[in-house]
C-alpha cells in the first residue's frame, strides 16, 4: 500500500506531498461536498490504524526525488483519527526543514490528547462550516458522539496551546450556510478561534452528495470583504509548477486521483508536464478502467475507479 502521493498541487499550500495515515473514507463525518465520497467507516475514537516505521520509510524515499512546498497529513479520512499522528510529525521535522501541514475537519480537537499530538505541525488547517446544529447536521452527517459546540470549544482550546499557524476554512454551500443570519453567526466565532487566516471555500470538484452547491463568485467576493483583511478566496486560485520524476507516470497519475479528483491541467501542473503529454496518458488510463471521467459545473475531472 502507497501512504504518500504527489506532490500535488494545492490551492493553499503550493507543491504538496501528501501523507495518508487514515484507510480509505475512516472519518468522523460524512460531509455532502466531500471530494473524495462518501464515508465507510464514520468512527470517533482514534487509533493506530497504519505503520508509522512504514510511512515514514516512504517519505524519506520520496524526498530523494522531490522537493515539495509542504508535507501534507491528509488524503482518504481524517487524519487526527490516527492515534500515533505526533509519531509522525516528529519525524518528518527531524529529517527535512520543509514545513508540516495538517489538513483537518477539527472534530476531534475536544479532546486534549489530541492537541497535544499535533502541536509540532508548523501549519493547522480545520474546517468550520457552521454554528447551527441543524445546519451542521446536514452538511457534516457527523459520528453520534460529536457535538458541534464541543468541537468548536476544542478549535478555541486548540488556539489558546498552539504556537503555529492556523488557517481556518470557511466552505460555503448555496442553501445551507451562505445566509446573511449564518454568516455573521459564524463570523463571530471565527472570531474566537483567531485564526492567522480565514479561506474562503465553496465546492469546486465533484462532491459526495449533489445537493452540495457551490456559490458563485459574487457571493464569495461578499464574504471575503464581510471576514476581513485575513480572509481570501481559495476556491480556483491557481498553483505553481513542479519538475517531476517522469519514468512512472502512468503510476503517478493514478495515486493523484485516488485521492482526489482532478483536472488535466491539475495534473500538468503538478508533474511539470504540457497537458499534451498527459492526454494520451490519460485516455490510455480510462480505456484499461483505471480512473473513471466525471463533469461538474462543465469542468471535467478524473478520479480512481475504486
Amino acid at each position: 500500500m502507497s501512504y504518500v502521493f504527489g506532490p500535488v498541487p494545492s490551492r493553499r499550500l503550493g507543491m504538496s506531498l501528501g501523507v495518508d495515515l487514515i484507510p480509505l473514507k475512516t472519518c468522523t463525518f460524512d460531509c455532502i461536498y466531500c471530494q473524495v465520497g462518501r464515508t465507510t467507516s464514520k468512527i470517533s475514537v482514534p487509533d493506530r490504524f497504519l505503520p508509522v516505521r512504514d510511512v515514514i520509510f516512504e517519505i524519506e524515499k520520496k524526498l530523494r526525488k522531490t522537493t515539495p512546498d509542504a508535507i501534507t497529513l491528509a488524503g482518504s479520512g481524517e487524519p487526527t483519527l490516527h492515534s500515533e499522528i505526533d509519531k509522525v510529525i516528529g519525524s518528518i521535522k527531524n529529517m527535512t526543514e520543509i514545513r508540516v501541514a495538517l489538513l483537518t475537519n477539527g472534530s476531534l480537537f475536544w479532546k486534549a490528547e489530541v492537541r497535544k499530538r499535533v502541536l509540532m505541525a508548523d501549519v493547522i488547517m480545520p474546517t468550520l462550516t457552521t454554528v447551527s446544529d441543524r445546519t451542521f447536521k446536514l452538511i457534516h452527517r457527523a459520528h453520534h458522539d460529536l457535538d458541534l459546540h464541543t468541537i468548536i470549544d476544542g478549535l478555541i482550546s486548540l488556539r489558546d496551546e498552539y504556537r503555529g499557524q492556523i488557517f481556518l476554512e470557511l466552505v460555503f454551500l448555496s442553501g445551507f450556510n451562505d445566509s446573511e443570519s449564518e454568516v455573521h453567526a459564524l463570523k463571530e466565532v471565527v472570531e474566537q478561534i483567531r485564526p492567522e487566516k480565514i479561506q474562503i471555500n465553496t465546492v469546486v470538484r465533484p462532491p459526495a452528495d449533489r445537493k452540495a452547491i457551490s456559490i458563485d463568485k459574487n457571493r464569495l467576493e461578499e464574504l471575503k470583504e464581510l471576514f476581513g483583511e485575513r480572509s481570501e478566496i481559495i476556491a480556483g486560485t491557481p498553483v505553481g509548477t513542479r519538475q517531476w520524476q517522469r519514468d512512472t507516470l502512468s503510476e503517478d497519475i493514478i495515486e493523484m486521483v485516488k485521492r482526489r479528483p482532478l483536472r488535466i491541467v491539475d495534473i500538468s501542473m503538478s508533474l511539470g508536464m504540457p497537458g499534451d503529454e498527459i492526454e494520451p496518458v490519460i485516455k490510455g488510463l480510462l480505456i484499461k478502467g483505471y480512473i473513471i471521467r466525471q463533469e461538474h459545473l462543465g469542468e471535467i475531472y478524473y478520479s480512481g475507479n475504486e
